[in-house]
Protein backbone atom coordinates (compact mmCIF):
# COMPACT_ATOMS: atom_id res chain seq x y z
CA UNK A 1 0.00 0.00 0.00
CA UNK A 2 1.10 3.33 -1.04
CA UNK A 3 -0.13 5.40 1.49
CA UNK A 4 1.06 4.74 5.11
CA UNK A 5 0.90 6.76 8.56
CA UNK A 6 4.46 7.84 8.06
CA UNK A 7 4.00 9.31 5.13
CA UNK A 8 0.85 11.33 6.61
CA UNK A 9 3.07 12.42 9.13
CA UNK A 10 5.68 13.69 7.31
CA UNK A 11 2.83 15.41 5.08
CA UNK A 12 1.39 17.38 8.70
CA UNK A 13 4.92 18.17 9.62
CA UNK A 14 5.47 19.65 6.67
CA UNK A 15 2.35 21.78 5.84
CA UNK A 16 2.44 23.30 9.95
CA UNK A 17 6.02 24.31 9.50
CA UNK A 18 6.19 25.34 6.06
CA UNK A 19 9.13 23.86 4.77
CA UNK A 20 11.03 20.35 4.51
CA UNK A 21 14.06 21.65 6.74
CA UNK A 22 11.84 22.84 9.66
CA UNK A 23 9.33 19.46 9.18
CA UNK A 24 12.98 16.84 9.51
CA UNK A 25 14.36 19.11 12.63
CA UNK A 26 10.69 18.78 14.57
CA UNK A 27 10.62 14.90 13.40
CA UNK A 28 14.08 14.57 14.13
CA UNK A 29 15.16 13.38 10.16
CA UNK A 30 17.35 14.89 7.73
CA UNK A 31 15.60 17.06 5.11
CA UNK A 32 16.69 14.41 2.08
CA UNK A 33 14.81 11.55 3.99
CA UNK A 34 11.43 13.24 4.08
CA UNK A 35 12.11 14.59 0.64
CA UNK A 36 12.33 10.63 -0.90
CA UNK A 37 9.34 9.64 1.03
CA UNK A 38 7.03 12.77 -0.77
CA UNK A 39 8.28 11.73 -3.76
CA UNK A 40 7.69 8.08 -3.64
CA UNK A 41 4.49 8.99 -2.42
CA UNK A 42 3.41 11.49 -5.74
CA UNK A 43 4.86 8.80 -7.76
CA UNK A 44 2.95 5.65 -6.30
CA UNK A 45 -0.20 7.87 -6.30
CA UNK A 46 0.36 9.22 -9.72
CA UNK A 47 0.08 12.91 -8.01
CA UNK A 48 1.50 16.19 -7.18
CA UNK A 49 1.32 16.40 -2.95
CA UNK A 50 3.14 19.77 -2.64
CA UNK A 51 3.99 22.92 -5.08
CA UNK A 52 7.47 23.54 -5.01
CA UNK A 53 7.68 26.39 -7.27
CA UNK A 54 7.42 29.07 -4.17
CA UNK A 55 9.72 29.43 -1.32
CA UNK A 56 7.05 27.77 1.36
CA UNK A 57 5.97 24.28 0.87
CA UNK A 58 1.86 24.93 -0.37
CA UNK A 59 0.04 21.81 -0.73
CA UNK A 60 -1.48 21.20 -3.97
CA UNK A 61 -5.66 20.76 -4.26
CA UNK A 62 -4.97 16.73 -4.38
CA UNK A 63 -2.17 17.48 -1.13
CA UNK A 64 -4.78 19.11 0.51
CA UNK A 65 -7.70 16.68 0.77
CA UNK A 66 -4.79 13.78 1.44
CA UNK A 67 -3.93 16.01 4.70
CA UNK A 68 -7.80 16.49 5.71
CA UNK A 69 -8.50 12.88 5.52
CA UNK A 70 -4.62 12.09 6.56
CA UNK A 71 -5.29 13.74 9.81
CA UNK A 72 -8.51 11.91 10.80
CA UNK A 73 -5.93 8.64 10.04
CA UNK A 74 -3.95 9.95 12.15
CA UNK A 75 -5.71 10.57 15.05
CA UNK A 76 -7.75 7.61 14.75
CA UNK A 77 -4.36 5.92 14.74
CA UNK A 78 -3.34 8.16 17.96
CA UNK A 79 -6.58 7.12 19.52
CA UNK A 80 -6.32 3.22 18.61
CA UNK A 81 -3.07 3.07 20.26
CA UNK A 82 -4.28 4.73 23.20
CA UNK A 83 -7.22 2.36 23.40
CA UNK A 84 -4.42 -0.51 23.44
CA UNK A 85 -2.56 0.38 26.53
CA UNK A 86 -5.80 1.38 28.02
CA UNK A 87 -6.97 -2.07 27.56
CA UNK A 88 -3.58 -3.84 28.62
CA UNK A 89 -3.61 -1.67 31.73
CA UNK A 90 -6.82 -3.23 32.44
CA UNK A 91 -9.19 -0.45 31.41
CA UNK A 92 -12.58 -1.04 29.65
CA UNK A 93 -12.54 0.78 26.08
CA UNK A 94 -16.57 0.50 26.82
CA UNK A 95 -18.20 0.49 29.74
CA UNK A 96 -21.85 0.06 28.87
CA UNK A 97 -24.74 1.90 32.05
CA UNK A 98 -28.12 0.81 31.87
CA UNK A 99 -29.97 3.98 34.11
CA UNK A 100 -33.60 3.32 35.23
CA UNK A 101 -35.97 6.26 34.78
CA UNK A 102 -36.04 6.87 38.95
CA UNK A 103 -32.59 7.60 38.77
CA UNK A 104 -31.49 11.42 38.76
CA UNK A 105 -29.93 11.81 35.27
CA UNK A 106 -28.39 14.86 36.92
CA UNK A 107 -26.38 13.46 39.08
CA UNK A 108 -25.28 10.42 37.03
CA UNK A 109 -24.24 13.16 34.98
CA UNK A 110 -21.93 14.65 37.59
CA UNK A 111 -20.65 11.22 38.14
CA UNK A 112 -19.39 10.95 34.81
CA UNK A 113 -17.34 14.60 35.08
CA UNK A 114 -15.40 12.62 37.94
CA UNK A 115 -15.17 9.81 35.77
CA UNK A 116 -14.00 11.72 32.85
CA UNK A 117 -11.57 13.77 35.05
CA UNK A 118 -9.46 10.61 36.45
CA UNK A 119 -9.91 8.21 33.33
CA UNK A 120 -10.65 9.92 30.09
CA UNK A 121 -10.13 6.96 28.05
CA UNK A 122 -13.06 4.76 28.67
CA UNK A 123 -15.63 5.27 26.74
CA UNK A 124 -19.41 5.11 28.12
CA UNK A 125 -22.54 4.60 26.49
CA UNK A 126 -25.78 4.99 28.63
CA UNK A 127 -29.06 3.48 28.40
CA UNK A 128 -32.19 4.26 29.92
CA UNK A 129 -34.84 1.56 30.93
CA UNK A 130 -37.63 1.11 33.16
CA UNK A 131 -38.64 -1.67 35.60
CA UNK A 132 -37.50 -4.94 34.01
CA UNK A 133 -35.58 -3.38 31.39
CA UNK A 134 -32.94 -1.96 33.37
CA UNK A 135 -32.35 -5.91 34.89
CA UNK A 136 -33.08 -7.17 31.16
CA UNK A 137 -29.77 -5.34 29.77
CA UNK A 138 -27.98 -6.43 32.84
CA UNK A 139 -28.40 -10.59 32.38
CA UNK A 140 -28.84 -9.55 28.67
CA UNK A 141 -25.34 -8.17 28.28
CA UNK A 142 -26.15 -5.16 27.02
CA UNK A 143 -25.23 -3.26 30.11
CA UNK A 144 -21.97 -4.02 32.70
CA UNK A 145 -23.74 -1.70 35.55
CA UNK A 146 -27.53 -0.91 36.28
CA UNK A 147 -28.28 1.56 38.39
CA UNK A 148 -32.09 1.42 39.58
CA UNK A 149 -32.62 -1.99 39.60
CA UNK A 150 -36.15 -2.02 41.35
CA UNK A 151 -37.59 -4.76 44.13
CA UNK A 152 -41.24 -4.72 42.23
CA UNK A 153 -39.61 -6.87 39.63
CA UNK A 154 -39.99 -10.49 40.54
CA UNK A 155 -36.68 -12.19 41.08
CA UNK A 156 -34.74 -9.47 40.50
CA UNK A 157 -32.60 -7.50 42.58
CA UNK A 158 -32.92 -9.61 46.16
CA UNK A 159 -32.25 -13.29 44.76
CA UNK A 160 -29.93 -12.46 41.96
CA UNK A 161 -27.40 -15.23 40.53
CA UNK A 162 -23.84 -14.60 39.44
CA UNK A 163 -24.00 -10.53 39.93
CA UNK A 164 -22.93 -7.90 42.57
CA UNK A 165 -26.60 -6.58 43.78
CA UNK A 166 -26.14 -3.94 46.14
CA UNK A 167 -28.58 -1.53 47.72
CA UNK A 168 -29.25 2.20 45.83
CA UNK A 169 -31.92 3.20 47.83
CA UNK A 170 -35.78 4.12 48.50
CA UNK A 171 -38.27 5.49 46.31
CA UNK A 172 -40.96 7.48 47.91
CA UNK A 173 -44.05 7.41 45.62
CA UNK A 174 -47.32 9.87 46.24
CA UNK A 175 -50.83 9.20 44.42
CA UNK A 176 -51.07 12.60 42.48
CA UNK A 177 -53.72 14.49 40.21
CA UNK A 178 -53.63 18.02 38.44
CA UNK A 179 -56.29 20.57 40.41
CA UNK A 180 -58.80 19.72 37.58
CA UNK A 181 -58.46 16.11 37.41
CA UNK A 182 -61.98 14.41 38.82
CA UNK A 183 -60.00 12.53 42.08
CA UNK A 184 -58.75 16.03 43.19
CA UNK A 185 -61.81 16.92 45.20
CA UNK A 186 -63.17 13.56 46.24
CA UNK A 187 -62.83 12.87 49.82
CA UNK A 188 -59.74 10.57 51.21
CA UNK A 189 -59.02 7.31 51.11
CA UNK A 190 -59.69 6.87 47.96
CA UNK A 191 -60.61 3.44 47.03
CA UNK A 192 -59.54 1.14 44.38
CA UNK A 193 -63.12 0.94 42.77
CA UNK A 194 -63.15 4.79 42.75
CA UNK A 195 -59.38 5.14 41.16
CA UNK A 196 -60.47 2.57 38.37
CA UNK A 197 -62.72 4.03 36.59
CA UNK A 198 -60.14 7.08 35.95
CA UNK A 199 -57.38 6.75 33.38
CA UNK A 200 -54.23 5.96 35.09
CA UNK A 201 -50.68 7.38 33.74
CA UNK A 202 -47.87 4.63 33.34
CA UNK A 203 -44.24 4.65 32.21
CA UNK A 204 -43.53 1.35 29.67
CA UNK A 205 -41.81 -1.59 30.76
CA UNK A 206 -38.51 -1.51 28.15
CA UNK A 207 -37.82 -5.27 28.80
CA UNK A 208 -37.18 -7.22 25.49
CA UNK A 209 -36.68 -10.45 27.04
CA UNK A 210 -37.84 -10.96 30.66
CA UNK A 211 -41.98 -10.43 31.08
CA UNK A 212 -43.09 -6.95 31.26
CA UNK A 213 -44.49 -5.83 34.77
CA UNK A 214 -47.03 -3.12 36.12
CA UNK A 215 -47.00 -0.97 38.99
CA UNK A 216 -50.19 -0.10 40.63
CA UNK A 217 -52.62 -0.55 37.52
CA UNK A 218 -55.86 -1.82 38.67
CA UNK A 219 -58.10 -4.77 36.24
CA UNK A 220 -60.33 -2.28 33.84
CA UNK A 221 -58.43 0.84 34.34
CA UNK A 222 -57.60 3.12 31.26
CA UNK A 223 -53.77 3.58 30.65
CA UNK A 224 -51.48 6.27 29.14
CA UNK A 225 -48.54 4.38 28.22
CA UNK A 226 -45.43 7.11 28.33
CA UNK A 227 -41.65 6.34 27.83
CA UNK A 228 -40.20 8.58 30.97
CA UNK A 229 -41.03 9.42 34.43
CA UNK A 230 -40.55 13.10 33.21
CA UNK A 231 -43.48 11.68 30.52
CA UNK A 232 -45.85 10.40 33.15
CA UNK A 233 -45.13 13.81 35.67
CA UNK A 234 -46.29 15.92 32.64
CA UNK A 235 -49.13 14.01 31.63
CA UNK A 236 -50.35 14.20 35.27
CA UNK A 237 -49.95 18.39 35.18
CA UNK A 238 -51.86 18.05 32.12
CA UNK A 239 -54.60 16.31 33.92
CA UNK A 240 -54.66 13.51 31.62
CA UNK A 241 -54.24 10.96 34.21
CA UNK A 242 -53.50 10.30 37.47
CA UNK A 243 -50.95 7.61 39.22
CA UNK A 244 -48.17 7.37 41.72
CA UNK A 245 -44.99 9.33 41.19
CA UNK A 246 -41.48 9.98 42.84
CA UNK A 247 -42.24 12.21 45.87
CA UNK A 248 -38.69 13.43 45.38
CA UNK A 249 -39.14 14.35 41.69
CA UNK A 250 -43.02 16.42 42.14
CA UNK A 251 -42.66 17.84 46.08
CA UNK A 252 -41.86 21.46 44.26
CA UNK A 253 -45.40 20.78 41.81
CA UNK A 254 -47.46 19.81 45.28
CA UNK A 255 -45.80 23.04 47.08
CA UNK A 256 -46.94 25.13 44.01
CA UNK A 257 -50.65 23.62 43.89
CA UNK A 258 -49.50 22.05 40.48
CA UNK A 259 -50.24 18.71 41.91
CA UNK A 260 -52.82 17.86 44.44
CA UNK A 261 -51.62 14.62 46.75
CA UNK A 262 -54.41 11.79 47.40
CA UNK A 263 -54.61 9.47 50.18
CA UNK A 264 -55.72 5.84 49.11
CA UNK A 265 -56.46 2.78 50.58
CA UNK A 266 -53.76 1.07 48.33
CA UNK A 267 -50.60 0.00 50.09
CA UNK A 268 -48.28 2.98 50.41
CA UNK A 269 -45.85 2.88 47.93
CA UNK A 270 -42.36 2.87 48.62
CA UNK A 271 -39.48 1.22 45.68
CA UNK A 272 -36.09 -0.06 46.74
CA UNK A 273 -33.79 0.32 44.41
CA UNK A 274 -30.59 -1.42 43.93
CA UNK A 275 -27.48 -1.32 41.54
CA UNK A 276 -25.19 -4.18 40.12
CA UNK A 277 -22.68 -5.44 38.21
CA UNK A 278 -21.73 -9.04 37.01
CA UNK A 279 -19.74 -10.59 40.22
CA UNK A 280 -17.07 -12.05 37.52
CA UNK A 281 -16.09 -8.44 36.18
CA UNK A 282 -12.60 -7.27 36.84
CA UNK A 283 -12.61 -4.04 34.17
CA UNK A 284 -11.34 -0.91 36.30
CA UNK A 285 -13.58 1.44 34.85
CA UNK A 286 -16.44 -0.75 36.37
CA UNK A 287 -14.82 -0.75 39.49
CA UNK A 288 -14.34 2.91 39.76
CA UNK A 289 -17.90 3.43 39.42
CA UNK A 290 -18.28 0.50 42.18
CA UNK A 291 -16.40 2.34 44.65
CA UNK A 292 -18.01 5.35 44.02
CA UNK A 293 -21.01 3.54 45.20
CA UNK A 294 -20.02 2.52 47.92
CA UNK A 295 -20.38 6.14 49.62
CA UNK A 296 -24.02 7.32 50.75
CA UNK A 297 -24.02 10.19 49.33
CA UNK A 298 -23.28 9.15 45.92
CA UNK A 299 -26.24 6.88 46.15
CA UNK A 300 -28.32 9.46 47.83
CA UNK A 301 -28.10 12.13 44.68
CA UNK A 302 -29.12 9.53 42.48
CA UNK A 303 -32.37 9.15 43.66
CA UNK A 304 -32.83 12.98 44.67
CA UNK A 305 -34.64 15.33 42.97
CA UNK A 306 -32.88 17.16 40.00
CA UNK A 307 -31.41 20.75 40.42
CA UNK A 308 -33.92 23.12 38.67
CA UNK A 309 -36.61 20.66 39.04
CA UNK A 310 -40.51 21.84 39.57
CA UNK A 311 -39.50 25.73 38.56
CA UNK A 312 -42.60 26.99 37.13
CA UNK A 313 -41.95 28.40 34.02
CA UNK A 314 -41.07 32.55 33.57
CA UNK A 315 -44.47 34.43 32.49
CA UNK A 316 -44.14 35.95 28.84
CA UNK A 317 -43.51 39.62 29.06
CA UNK A 318 -46.96 41.66 29.04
Amino acid sequence: MALSLEALQVIDAIDRRGSFAAAAKELGRVPSALTYLVRKLEGDLDILVFDRRPHRARLTPAGLELLREGRNLLRAADELERRVQRVASGWEVELRIAVDGMVCFEAVAELLQRFYASAPGTRIRLSTEVLSGTWDALVGQRADLALGLASVVSGSAETASGFLVRPLGTIEQVFAVAPLHPLASLPEPLPPEVIRHHRAVAVGDTARNLPRVTVNLLRGQDVLTVASVEDKISAQLAGLGCGYLPLERVAGYIEEGRLVPKLTTLPRLEIDLYYAAASSARGLALRWFLDELENPAVRRALLARPAGANRVPAAPPA
